[in-house]
């Protein structure tokens, strides 16, 4: 067989390899029509910052003490008339002290006793007269007279110390009873009956026109919040049924530890954590008005 010159088969190649690109190759039309699309690359969705607080009136709040019976010292309290989560009403009985009744008894007899000088002084008053009359017509002496008046002057003496007696014993019986100073509700009670209450006083109570919660944001979330921010309150424990509105009224400049805990036994109980207090909307806050003290979740809800 007679061979092929190289330079022919070298020939032969390229225009083989030369055709099988130009059939493979794109149009220059398809090429021009064929949009470049950018891939897009959304951004992370932001969540939600989560924590726990617990509800408080976001009113005035007071520290009611028991009163001071003389150097018997702090007595002790004889009957609670209230119960934690009671909406008491300014001038309300909430306590009463086991010396009222020894009060009570003292304040009869300094009364009977001012009726009797009342009646002394009547008529001690008449003898007086009548010794004067007497003695102006010489039927008697004046050193007469003079006794009588001074005997009236002793009586009416009696009389005004008797007078300041009732009114210290009248204030004493009024601090016997613990009354409430405000329109609110019994946030705490610290002492029982047959107790003398401690430094910490008798009860805690509060206004509860208003309520908001003070919850626990931690230190690593709090870059997060922001004042006016919306949040969602729920309630851990099932205290209420569905969410409670509300926004942030304040952050405080502190880190502090934490102090509301959660039921989960493993939580964090030396985290650091700021305080963020969210004021509820007023239609959700009549709602858990009796609730002072129940722990909540937050959400804070992400800025947009």
């Amino acid at each position: 067989m007679p061979q092929i010159p190289r330079p022919l088969i070298a020939a032969t190649a390229v225009a083989i390899a030369a055709g099988g690109w130009f059939l493979l190759r794109p149009e220059a039309s398809e090429l021009q029509s064929t949009p470049v699309v950018p891939v897009q690359v959304l951004p992370a969705k932001a969540e939600a910052v989560a924590a726990l607080g617990q509800l408080e009136p976001a009113g005035d709040i007071r520290s009611l003490a028991a009163p001071t019976a003389g150097i018997a010292g702090t007595p002790r309290i004889a009957a609670l008339h209230v119960k934690e989560g009671a909406v008491i009403q300014r001038g309300e009985v909430l306590a009463t002290f086991d010396h009222r009744q020894g009060l009570l008894a003292e304040l009869d007899e300094i009364n009977a006793k001012l009726q009797s000088l009342q009646q002394q002084i009547a008529l001690q008053t008449v003898e007086v007269r009548r010794f004067q009359k007497a003695a102006e017509w010489g039927a008697a002496e004046q050193v007469l007279v003079d006794n009588k008046r001074e005997e009236l002057i002793r009586m009416q003496g009696q009389h005004l110390e008797a007078l300041a007696i009732q009114k210290g014993l009248q204030f004493d019986l009024a601090l016997s009873q613990l009354t409430s100073p405000i329109d609110g509700l019994v946030l705490e009670i610290h002492a029982r009956e047959g107790e003398r209450p401690g430094s910490n006083g008798v009860m805690d109570v509060g206004a509860s026109q208003k309520m908001e919660a003070k919850i626990e944001v931690y230190e690593s979330d709090v870059a997060r919040i922001r004042l006016g921010q919306i949040v969602r309150l729920t309630s851990e424990n099932g205290g209420f049924k569905g969410d409670l509105n509300g926004s942030v009224i304040r952050i405080s400049p502190q880190i502090e530890q934490r102090a509301v805990l959660s039921t989960d036994p493993t939580g964090d109980a030396d985290a650091r954590v700021v305080q963020v207090d969210v004021a509820l909307d007023p239609a959700d806050a009549k709602k858990v008005m009796r609730l002072a003290g129940l722990k909540v979740i937050a959400r804070f809800q992400p800025n947009s």
